[in-house]
């Protein structure tokens, strides 16, 4: 890497995050009080990570006030991602069935907006779960959305019919690396943070943060990804293949997933601009992106360009 910049003496590469295209949908889960809607968002995001091994990457949006859910209950947003529509369905009626219809007080709704005509790319929810009413299930259409009143052991649980399926974009990151670990955590936990009012993403690791950022396959067939060792720092003096540089000790990641390209980019600026504005007493040393040469995923989003 010779081309770079420096905000607040922050190292910034000139090069890009590689992302790619993803199938995504966005739910809306309501409660008679907060903590329920809280409780079931937490379950239905559990294990959510990373298409590499949870099959769908998902996480809260955000919370939602009484004036902004269906019901005039309080909510939660929570955004899915998936590799294609068919993994997209069977993720999300496993979610909403044992964690959201198991949760009480809970309604489930569709959080994409509808366009006309009706898009024609669905995602199951009261389709699906309608059956655990075991016949005493019922339907209402009001305006063009179906609804199901599905009766359980505080009263019923109602859902919408289906949710519309969009093109969303997986794989926007931003790679933060320095000297002390304490250092680069801050600094990943104010990007993170500055990116969570920002309507259309998500960061779908613990904290936001992964530690084990990966590369495309592996020496072992069965795996498809396995460890970017050109980031890991014990590999440094060793691997001829690696990225950092003498005094680079600890590398984390921030993976965002969003709804365009304008979202992550977005969320990209505003993480950079958050971790070198933070207090790290000079331990972060360098901002990157990960990227393979453009050959993974057609949306770029170059550094320098999303800061101008």
């Amino acid at each position: 890497m010779d081309e770079f910049f420096h905000i607040n003496n922050v190292r910034i590469d000139a090069t890009f995050a590689e992302a790619f295209d993803m199938k995504a949908t966005r739910l809306i889960v309501t409660a008679n009080d907060r903590q329920w809607a809280t409780d079931a968002a937490a379950a239905m995001t559990g294990f959510g990570t990373s298409v590499i091994a949870c099959g769908i990457e998902i996480a809260v949006e955000r919370e939602l006030a009484e004036t902004e859910t269906p019901d005039g209950r309080p909510g939660v947003a929570i955004l899915a991602f998936a590799v294609s529509g068919k993994e997209m369905d069977r993720q999300i009626a496993m979610r909403a069935g044992q964690c959201v219809l198991t949760c009480p007080t809970t309604a489930l709704y569709a959080g994409i907006e509808e366009t006309e005509p009706k898009s024609d790319k669905r995602v199951p929810i009261g389709k699906t779960l309608r059956y655990f009413g075991d016949g005493h299930q019922i339907s209402k259409m009001i305006g063009s959305r179906r609804y199901w009143r599905i009766p359980v052991m505080d009263g019923e649980f109602v859902c919408d019919h289906d949710v519309a399926r969009v093109d969303g974009i997986g794989g926007g990151n931003l790679i933060l690396i320095g000297n002390d670990v304490n250092a680069v955590t801050t600094a990943c936990r104010a990007a993170v943070q500055s990116m969570r009012p920002i309507e259309g993403v998500i960061t779908p690791f613990p904290g936001g943060v992964t530690r084990s950022g990966s590369k495309v396959g592996s020496k072992y067939a069965t795996l498809f990804a396995s460890t970017n060792n050109a980031f890991c720092p014990t590999l440094r003096t060793v691997d001829p293949s690696t990225q950092l540089m003498r005094d680079e000790s600890v590398v984390m990641e921030v993976v965002i997933d969003g709804l365009s390209d304008q979202a992550i980019a977005h969320a990209m600026r505003m993480g950079i601009h958050a971790a070198v504005d933070s207090q790290t007493d000079g331990g972060l040393l360098r901002i990157t992106a990960g990227n393979y040469g453009g050959k993974l995923g057609r949306h770029h989003f170059h550094l320098a360009e999303i800061l101008k």
